[in-house]
């Protein structure tokens, strides 16, 4: 995995990702630098290369001077996202969400709200990449994330865990009228396409957050946030 930019490694760096080396322009080799001083702190190999280097290694054109090369994101097993200490878990599992930026906001929202894990599938979903860790500014390093071949099977496990399984989809219940101080498992859909009828048909129900506007959906990461906090709410004030 490759990030570039002073931001993106900022983050990976203060994500604790293994990162093999920076490279990074020469022209720095002489100054107070965050990116240098962040990498030795945390003794990473710092390698100074002539800018063409860079421009030859770039694959986005915006390194600002700066490329890490890390080893690929490490996935938690499914098997070891739930603690037998937790009576009442929560878990979001995302059902296609394609953009990097919206699954970065996500992982932040997730973790400000104390989420214990994320599901992903393996296939036609977004992955964690250097976009993913730069929009998640940081907190990707604290919320376990879990890589799945089938989403409805890993439904079928946290059922048998004990969690009850919500859609956020349009046409369900009202989330502020239902009870959701429970061990759940929240799925967010696609940013197009929301939650795939075959998922929904696996759920033990639908929540569906009001709207009031003439617009009739949210953003994938807003929804999410949104879902996520009023199950909170609940745990906490309810």
């Amino acid at each position: 995995m490759q990030f570039e930019g002073k931001n993106a490694i900022r983050e990976a760096i203060r994500s604790k990702m293994t990162i093999n080396k920076i490279l990074v322009d020469q022209i720095y080799a002489s100054r107070k630098d965050e990116i240098i001083s962040l990498a030795r702190q945390n003794k990473i190999r710092v390698e100074f290369v002539p800018k063409s280097a860079l421009e030859r290694k770039s694959t986005t054109s915006h390194h600002q001077g700066y490329i890490a090369e890390a080893v690929d994101f490490a996935y938690t097993p499914l098997e070891e996202l739930l603690s037998e200490k937790n009576s009442k878990p929560l878990v979001v599992l995302l059902d296609g969400i394609e953009d990097p930026h919206n699954f970065g906001a996500i992982i932040r929202s997730c973790e400000c709200a104390g989420v214990d894990a994320i599901v992903i599938p393996k296939n036609r979903a977004c992955q964690v990449n250097d976009t993913v860790i730069r929009t998640s500014t940081g907190a990707i390093a604290n919320v376990k994330i879990a890589q799945v071949t089938n989403l409805k099977e890993a439904i079928d496990y946290f059922k048998n865990k004990g969690l009850w399984i919500f859609a956020a989809e349009t046409g369900g219940k009202n989330i502020y009228q239902t009870n959701l101080d429970l061990p759940i498992a929240v799925v967010i859909g696609s940013e197009g396409k929301g939650v795939k009828p075959s998922i929904i048909e696996k759920c033990d129900g639908v929540i569906t957050l009001p709207l009031e506007g003439k617009v009739n959906s949210l953003n994938a990461s807003v929804a999410c946030a949104l879902t996520i906090f009023e199950i909170l709410r609940q745990r906490k004030f309810k």
